[in-house]
């Protein structure tokens, strides 16, 4: 599939400072916006408020939490006489529409020549595979190997949900940039000694809800006290964003979860509901996501100009969706679903789980080699 040049330069929503490269070893690091800061008008969503009340919001956030938590059929054994022909149909359908990154593989090194690759990766599902515990989402060693070589060759970032901390303390390579709380919280790589000031205090680069960070403590808080009965709930607190995972909760007690998490955030106006593979997530009602993360990040390498760039989006959930449709519309990039199952998704193209992805990865760092590019 062909992708059309777009000479328009992306805009960004909050016009923070830009020098020719922000991101770049030669120039410093934006600080971070400190607390009261005041931010442009267009950074703020208008989220309009249901008058049926809260019974419908949680009936509504019920039905997203089924519908967000998929089987694995795709990996599972297809031997199995239980799984139908009409399964088996639609997996082929949706395939042939979203084929897999690895067989497509010269068809996007193709498209990738003369141009230079930048690499997004999100975390957990992608990177890592999914564990019932959030605190145990390793990544293996082989796949640390593959992020560390392909980042030698291009410059890769890793856009999570989960605080910036967490992800950087997961992954623990330092060439990287990293952007936590769905991109609300980006720092560059920590070698940099631009990262630090004269105190050797660690300085952020973009923090777009810095004055949400009191509201979002709070919720927390409350959020933990009124879940602590519901067995198998967890609350995360992810800096910018709070995660109350239900992975672990029995499904006859998720209407409890949602209407707990209602509860709370209905007294909280500058706060909306976002949903995730089994986790329900409190963000900052800001117009900032993943892709907005992608666009900035972009922009801050000196990587905006979509005639000799390739962005390259992996990632396995709603969330990433937001980027996968920046790169689709931009007509200069490619988003990778990572999936087991078939799904609708701004994605190109597809990949099964992890393992799919560390070979991904890996045959990009045999291709720069063997090119010489």
């Amino acid at each position: 599939m062909d992708l059309k040049s777009n000479h328009t330069a992306p805009v960004l929503a909050d016009p923070a400072p830009i020098s020719k490269s922000r991101l770049g070893v030669r120039s410093g690091l934006i600080p971070y916006s400190p607390p009261g800061a005041v931010f442009s008008a267009n950074l703020f969503l208008t989220v309009p408020r249901k008058k049926a009340g809260i019974l419908d919001d949680v009936r509504s956030s019920c039905e997203a939490m089924k519908s967000s938590s998929p089987s694995h059929r795709r990996t599972g054994d297809f031997n199995n006489e239980l799984v139908s022909s009409d399964t088996n149909v639609a997996d082929c359908t949706w395939m042939v529409k979203y084929p897999s990154a690895l067989t497509s593989f010269e068809q996007i090194t193709n498209f990738a020549k003369g141009k230079r690759i930048a690499l997004f990766l999100d975390y957990d599902g992608t990177l890592s595979p999914i564990v019932d515990n959030p605190d145990c989402a390793f990544m293996s060693i082989d796949m640390r190997a593959a992020v560390e070589k392909v980042a030698k060759y291009f410059p890769t970032a890793i856009i999570s949900g989960r605080s910036r901390d967490k992800v950087y303390e997961f992954v623990g390579l330092t060439d990287l940039y990293y952007a936590g709380s769905h991109g609300m919280d980006i720092m560059g790589p920590v070698r940099l000694s631009s990262n630090t000031d004269k105190q050797g205090k660690e300085v952020n680069l973009f923090q777009p809800a810095s004055e949400f960070l009191p509201m979002i403590d709070e919720v927390f808080n409350s959020l933990v006290n009124i879940t602590k009965e519901i067995k198998g709930a967890k609350v995360e607190n992810n800096k910018f964003c709070v995660s109350v995972h239900y992975r672990n909760v029995d499904e006859k007690n998720w209407t409890t979860v949602a209407q707990c998490v209602h509860d709370v955030i209905r007294n909280y106006p500058r706060l909306r509901l976002t949903h995730g593979r089994k986790v329900l997530e409190v963000r900052p009602v800001i117009n900032w996501d993943k892709g907005k993360a992608v666009t900035f990040l972009l922009e801050s390498l000196g990587l905006s100009n979509c005639d000799n760039v390739l962005p390259i989006y992996i990632g396995d959930d709603r969330t990433d969706e937001d980027a996968f449709k920046v790169l689709r519309e931009r007509h200069c990039g490619y988003g990778v679903l990572v999936s087991a199952v078939p799904k609708e998704t701004n994605a190109f193209f597809s990949l099964r789980d992890p393992q799919e992805v560390m070979e991904f990865l890996k045959s990009l760092v045999i291709w720069k080699k063997s090119s010489g590019l």
